[in-house]
């Protein structure tokens, strides 16, 4: 284990990875902030459950262009970087927000106000997962690939990590802290992530540039060398003609550079160019059948579903009576189903179909809603089974029934992905991903208003968990778009 963190340390420096844990170990520790956003919208702003779940359906749209922040980074450098600039942008937008809430009363008790910031906030939060996902993928290239694998272990177990001390101290926060309070103290990890910024050189554009053509050269003289004696004088005739080679490439491009500033309409119509054939070549091969067709399950998957989480949370909290410290640990035990289900996948399931897997996941998922139905008509209890129990298994189950699911998507979206734009389609097809989860967030929002399902009024949640049911068996009749013969270990 030590001569594994050794070796990553040696190949990818301190700060870097000290940056990757700590943005990953963020991204997870959200959960502290937010199920406090979850109890503001209640208690004190006393929204209904469809309303609360609008609100958090538009904050968590940025998620949903996600590629826009990759083309707009990859394209338009600032001060010749194009990551660690935007990574400081993004810090500041996910870190401002938290602190105008927990110091301004009136901003935290309005619900536009509220929206509005928590929205900002995430684009922020969407923004550093994109650039620093490129910067992993950045670093892993050529000679240290062979350290891609671990590199992910290292940022998964962070935001795993995150994810459980967030569950954890994020309810007990809320039985003794203030909510101002709460917000303020989670603005030291956004803090912490601008500073480390700093710490991470990142060579400019023009600089790497040099620097590989000064590869290659080197690589031309190593290569030479290795020849007979022939070809080593003829290495050192043509060495005068390389240094003057490469001494002209270098003024050439600090020419380019002086033109760049002598002309900021033509810097800008380059940046436009630039953004024009990335989303001309995003487009182009995102309309490929083989891309278009899974993704679209995967979309109707999420749309068809109406998303009652928030209403299930009031029911809880209302009727069920469960505190913050009880939610918080469902959740970390929701954590370890996650990791649970992707045991299981990896161990066991990789080689299933995977329109033979994702349905079967589909059936897992109406098994979790059945579970809720069984809580909210009380059945449990006459068979003498306790809410926590329910609640907490079900959580585990969920979770990782839900993985099970997500598993194939990502191992589809990496095989799809066609050479030189796998950073940016990846992040379109999570957006798809996102963005129908926010659809169906909007959708069961309409379908707790239409059943008139409100704080202090459950009686038709019953009636909404059995649309569910039946809404979780709409994607099977388009299972056709997968690949019939993919598995997790071929597509």
């Amino acid at each position: 284990m030590i001569h594994w963190i050794k070796q990553l340390r040696s190949a990818f420096g301190i700060a870097f990875l000290w940056l990757v844990c700590l943005i990953y170990f963020t991204q997870g520790f959200r959960s502290f902030v937010w199920t406090a956003v979850s109890y503001q919208l209640k208690d004190r702003l006393q929204l209904s459950p469809s309303a609360s779940q609008f609100v958090f359906s538009v904050a968590f749209f940025p998620w949903s262009i996600k590629p826009l922040y990759g083309i707009i980074s990859d394209c338009i450098p600032i001060r010749r970087k194009k990551r660690t600039p935007y990574l400081m942008i993004s810090t500041v937008l996910s870190l401002v927000p938290w602190l105008l809430l927990g110091l301004d009363l009136s901003l935290r008790s309005s619900s536009l106000y509220l929206m509005i910031l928590l929205t900002v906030q995430n684009l922020g939060s969407a923004m550093a997962d994109v650039v620093i996902d490129a910067m992993i993928a950045e670093a892993v290239r050529h000679e240290r690939a062979s350290f891609s694998g671990d590199l992910q272990s290292v940022s998964w177990l962070a935001m795993a990590l995150g994810g459980i001390c967030g569950s954890l101290l994020g309810g007990y926060a809320l039985n003794n802290l203030g909510i101002d309070a709460i917000f303020l103290l989670f603005t030291v990890l956004p803090a912490l992530q601008l500073l480390s910024c700093a710490l991470v050189e990142e060579i400019p554009v023009e600089d790497e540039m040099v620097d590989s053509n000064g590869f290659e050269e080197k690589s031309k003289m190593s290569n030479d060398s290795d020849g007979d004696l022939l070809s080593e004088k003829k290495s050192s005739v043509n060495a005068p003609r390389r240094r003057k080679s490469q001494k002209k490439n270098r003024k050439e491009t600090v020419n380019e550079k002086s033109q760049t500033k002598r002309s900021p309409e033509s810097l800008a119509s380059q940046w436009f160019q630039s953004l024009k054939a990335a989303a001309y070549g995003l487009g182009r091969a995102f309309k490929q059948p083989i891309i278009l067709r899974p993704m679209t399950w995967f979309f109707i998957a999420h749309v068809t579903f109406p998303n009652l989480s928030t209403v299930m949370f009031y029911y809880q909290t209302e009727v069920l009576k469960l505190d913050a410290s009880f939610l918080g640990s469902a959740r970390v035990v929701g954590w370890l189903g996650l990791m649970l289900g992707t045991f299981i996948y990896n161990r066991y399931l990789t080689k299933m179909k995977l329109r033979k897997s994702l349905m079967w996941a589909q059936v897992g998922l109406s098994l979790t809603i059945i579970l809720d139905m069984v809580l909210v008509s009380r059945t449990n209890l006459e068979l003498s089974v306790s809410d926590k129990t329910m609640v907490l298994f079900g959580s585990a189950l969920a979770d990782a029934i839900n993985q099970l699911k997500f598993m194939p998507f990502l191992i589809l979206s990496g095989r799809l992905c066609p050479p030189g734009i796998e950073g940016t389609l990846f992040a379109l097809f999570m957006s798809i991903n996102n963005f129908g989860n926010t659809v169906g967030s909007f959708v069961g929002a309409g379908l707790a208003s239409v059943l008139r399902i409100s704080s202090g009024s459950f009686d038709n949640l019953f009636l909404g968990l059995a649309v569910q049911v039946l809404c979780v068996y709409i994607p099977m009749l388009f299972l056709f778009l997968i690949p019939k013969e993919a598995t997790g270990v071929s597509a």
